[in-house]
């Protein structure tokens, strides 16, 4: 079955309440391809790897969590920008993102399917009086060493995480996906035993070990696939369109 691209891109707009989220890039039609749309590939960064990925599997359309155009770039078409632009525009391939959307909401957001992966209870926005934050806090329904949980996440990402471990037992946890490490003190004044995220800074460690806490960075791509994936799964269910997720290894 295909629809109009118009289409598609109006529900994604509607789903995700795109319009109301102030963000570093524009979100939503990125760059315009065929006016019908039958499959879509998603993936986490629209990468030149991504988007041949994409012409060799025949997609309408890429759908991504990274996209272009973000603020304070240099905006000439050229290198890197004038390839990836080149591949989608003479493949007649349309390129759909969703930055911050993709990481607030509350049913395919990357924060809430990271939990379900990771079986953490979702309790609420890591700072209470600030729904539109964009980390949460939740627990689990047993209490673990901050050694077993990584072992979890390893488990489930696929990679080796970085373990900053502390001496207590892990039940409350804070985590935003990505470069979300800049939120370590608000996730310890909430009270967590463990702050998860992708990457890490310098001062990230000392933040956690002074304040007693435990610290992961599981990869800013490894923790930010499962978004996505579900965006385009919510899609396809929606129109009958079919969705592939290709995946592109990054260590980062």
């Amino acid at each position: 079955m295909a629809i109009a691209l118009n289409t598609l891109v109006d529900e994604a707009e509607r789903y995700l309440g795109a319009a109301r989220i102030q963000d570093y890039c524009p979100n939503g039609l990125q760059v315009e391809g065929r006016p019908q749309v039958s499959r879509i590939v998603t993936g986490v960064t629209a990468s030149l790897a991504l988007l041949e990925a994409a012409v060799a599997a025949d997609a309408d359309v890429v759908l991504v969590h990274h996209g272009y155009f973000w603020k304070g770039e240099n905006p000439c078409v050229v290198g890197m920008k004038h390839r990836r632009l080149k591949t989608l525009l003479a493949n007649d391939l349309s390129l759909l993102a969703y930055h911050l959307p993709l990481d607030l909401h509350p049913e395919v957001g990357n924060n809430v399917q990271l939990a379900r992966q990771l079986d953490i209870i979702v309790e609420g926005p890591l700072e209470p009086d600030n729904p539109r934050t964009v980390g949460l806090v939740g627990s689990l329904a047993e209490p673990m060493s901050a050694r077993d949980f990584a072992r979890r996440v390893h488990e489930v990402l696929g990679r080796e995480p970085l373990l900053v471990e502390g001496d207590r037992m892990v039940s409350r946890i804070g985590w935003c996906t990505g470069g979300g490490q800049g939120y370590i003190d608000t996730a310890i004044a909430a009270g967590v035993d463990l702050y998860l995220t992708g990457e890490a800074s310098e001062q990230t460690f000392h933040s956690a070990r002074e304040n007693g806490i435990s610290f992961i960075a599981a990869g800013h791509h490894a923790t930010e696939r499962y978004g996505v994936q579900a965006l385009g799964d919510y899609l396809a269910r929606r129109f009958a369109l079919e969705h592939l997720f290709i995946d592109c290894p990054n260590p980062v």
